[in-house]
């Protein structure tokens, strides 16, 4: 559990779920709500019991609708560039280790969305709804917006969005790939977790290999990022799960990974 509350952690076996909870504020993220998703994932980082990491915000209105604009009056310029600073709840996310799953059950704003953009896999409620608003504030993303999103809905969605600032329903974004699938709200949860302890089964190693060589693919050319995988690959062999999963396909039964 992070400083007073704001961000809560709770476990369910392998899973971990951090919750922003601020559900007054649409559970915006000031700086005290940045440094805690931060450390949050730091403390997970170090559970070797947790294999997988659930994001999403407290109540049913909001995963996080954006930053704390109150906290951006009066800053200078050079204020404002160590402000975004403080606190990169985006890397952190995107360098956990672990898979993460956003569960976006409501407004997904601004840095909220950037949240969900660094995550690895995005559910969304069929009430949520989603945008880069900055440029309404005179500004422009600073946690990812204009780097993650392209890269993931491709540039002219991109451009769209945050040119217009508009949000946009959850049934538009799967459409566009910002979200991987859309539930009814009350399903929201299940499916998450369904989703999570399927993931959760597998080989904690060959997980982490696999995010961090699909996340290679955004910044290595291909035939580095080739290279990247056939060593991943290769070092899986040393894992006592490898050879529990041969063992387990050639005996036809279910492999018991255990992370070692």
């Amino acid at each position: 559990m992070a400083d007073r509350n704001v961000v809560l952690i709770e476990k369910k076996g392998n899973i971990a779920t951090i919750m922003v909870n601020r559900p007054d504020k649409l559970n915006a993220l000031n700086a005290e709500v940045r440094v805690g998703v931060a450390m949050a994932l730091e403390q997970l980082r170090q559970d070797d019991d947790v294999r997988v990491a659930i994001i999403t915000g407290a109540g049913d209105k909001a995963f996080i609708a954006g930053a704390d604009i109150a906290e951006f009056e009066g800053k200078s310029g050079v204020e404002g560039y160590h402000y975004i600073q403080t606190g990169d709840v985006y890397s952190a996310v995107e360098r956990f280790p672990k898979p993460t799953i956003a569960m976006i059950n409501g407004f997904c704003l601004g840095g909220g969305c950037e949240v969900a953009l660094a995550c690895d896999i995005r559910i969304a409620s069929d009430k949520a709804k989603l945008g880069q608003p900055e440029i309404n504030l005179g500004l422009i993303p600073g946690g990812g917006g204009t780097q993650r999103l392209p890269r993931l809905v491709g540039q002219g969605h991109a451009m769209r969005l945050i040119y217009t600032g508009d949000a946009i329903d959850a049934a538009s974004a799967e459409k566009i790939g910002l979200v991987d699938e859309v539930v009814p709200q009350d399903e929201l949860k299940g499916r998450v977790m369904e989703l999570a302890t399927k993931i959760a089964e597998k080989s904690p190693a060959a997980l982490q290999a696999t995010k961090e060589s699909i996340r290679a693919a955004w910044q290595m050319p291909l035939d580095q990022g080739l290279r990247f995988e056939k060593a991943w690959f290769g070092l899986l062999f040393s894992t006592q799960d490898m050879h529990e999963g041969v063992s387990a396909f050639l005996e036809k039964r279910k492999p018991e990974f255990r992370g070692r």
